[in-house]
């Protein structure tokens, strides 16, 4: 379950998109497909929370528009350890390519004697 980390009382409005920017403060930035026009322009500041953020953790607006933070199911050491292992997969691949190219080249050479 989420919990509640501090209560800002957001009013949503349609077409924006709003999120826990990096100084920890509630903003909001025009949707590319929110309905109406984009217009050009940097985001809006909607609350001065000043949240410190936790590691392992997500940060979004609620339905009642208060910042609150849950707990990510996957950890960073996780995915560190499964990419290490698609990069030991990939060193294998790479070395049973090896022989291929060789035949190959045997064989247009073979190709070029005729």
């Amino acid at each position: 379950m989420a919990t509640v980390v501090e209560k800002t009382g957001i009013k949503r409005e349609k077409g924006w998109l709003y999120y826990v920017d990096k100084r920890g403060d509630v903003s909001r930035a025009r949707m590319a497909r929110g309905g109406g026009k984009v217009p050009k322009g940097k985001p809006q500041k909607v609350a001065k929370c000043g949240i410190r953020r936790e590691e392992g953790f997500l940060y979004f607006i609620d339905k009642k528009g208060n910042v609150s933070k849950v707990k990510m199911k996957r950890t960073g050491a996780r995915r560190r350890k499964t990419a290490a292992r698609g990069r030991t997969a990939s060193r294998r691949r790479r070395a049973m390519r090896a022989p291929r190219r060789a035949r190959a080249k045997r064989r247009t050479a073979r190709r070029a004697r005729r």
